[in-house]
């Protein structure tokens, strides 16, 4: 839950968003406020309010959660109530709370993700290509407390990525991905459930296993052997692949993006954004760093 002051905007859209869909904003709780927003109404119904403009996105996300629950993935579901809705601008959509659950854990990613990789590319619910460095232009150049120095750098390395990755050697056979797996993205209700399907796209399954690989030496918060049990699990060893080198490193400068977006709302957290910008250029010390989620 968030614990960071609620501004009035925030409300203002929150109630707009349930008088659109017939519920009452009354007794709501924060649960997270960053770019995109959630919140948990009373009757036990979450609400999930993003960015201006994504409309598209929003009612993608809708179709992803039906054609999950098509083919018996164990997601989040939706409410079955006309959706997305316009919210002063700002889509929303409305969604079941889960039971009382915990963080999942890399053995849950990787269930899942088989799961996922598994099933045939639909038709008919809009899946785009893969797009990696989605947002990251918008949060360097915006974000907050950075130098124009770091942000010229970061400007940079995002060239280079794009560059890089366009020479990626061949993988595994594209199909649907999450786009951003990792243990945060999980919910454990006892049973492992997906959540998050923003970047649901079709792309390489590279993508999806490296947001645990790199983890291993970006932060620590992944051990050596719950990477062999994740490995092992999946049939499959991100790292042993010519391309796992640029996956990681464009997964560190998301997390490094996503920080520094996340500073730009709330001052708070500008010195551990600038944190993560300098351990990237070199100026902290080796990996791993000490990145808390920003969650």
């Amino acid at each position: 839950m968030t614990t960071e002051p609620v501004p009035e905007r925030s409300l203002s859209v929150l109630a707009a968003a349930c008088r659109a869909a017939g519920f009452d904003p009354a007794g709501a709780v924060p649960v997270r406020l960053a770019e995109n927003e959630v919140w948990r109404l009373p009757g036990r119904v979450v609400v999930r309010i993003v960015r201006p403009g994504q409309e598209v996105s929003a009612a993608r996300e809708i179709r992803v959660a039906h054609w999950l629950a098509g083919h018996g993935v164990p997601a989040v579901r939706p409410l079955a109530v006309p959706q997305p809705v316009d919210a002063l601008g700002h889509p929303a959509t409305f969604w079941e709370q889960l039971p009382p659950h915990t963080r999942g854990t890399t053995e849950d990613v990787v269930g899942l993700l088989k799961q996922l990789h598994a099933l045939p590319v639909p038709d008919g619910i809009g899946l785009a290509p893969l797009d990696p460095f989605v947002r990251l232009p918008e949060r360097i150049d915006t974000g907050g407390g950075l130098s124009a120095d770091d942000r010229d750098w970061l400007r940079g390395r995002l060239a280079e990525l794009r560059e890089r990755w366009a020479g990626l050697p061949p993988g595994l056979p594209h199909c649907v991905i999450h786009g951003d797996a990792w243990i945060g993205n999980v919910a454990r209700t006892p049973r492992a459930v997906l959540l998050d399907f923003e970047r649901v796209s079709v792309g390489p399954p590279e993508w999806d296993l490296v947001g645990t690989a790199a983890k291993i030496g970006t932060t620590g918060t992944v051990t050596a052997a719950e990477y062999e049990a994740f490995c092992g699990a999946y049939g499959v060893d991100v790292m042993e692949w010519g391309g796992y080198g640029v996956l990681a490193a464009v997964r560190e400068l998301r997390m490094v993006g996503a920080a520094v977006g996340y500073a730009a709302r709330w001052p708070s957290w500008r010195g551990r954004a600038q944190y993560r910008v300098d351990c990237l250029r070199g100026r902290v010390g080796p990996r791993p760093w000490n990145w808390p989620p920003i969650l």
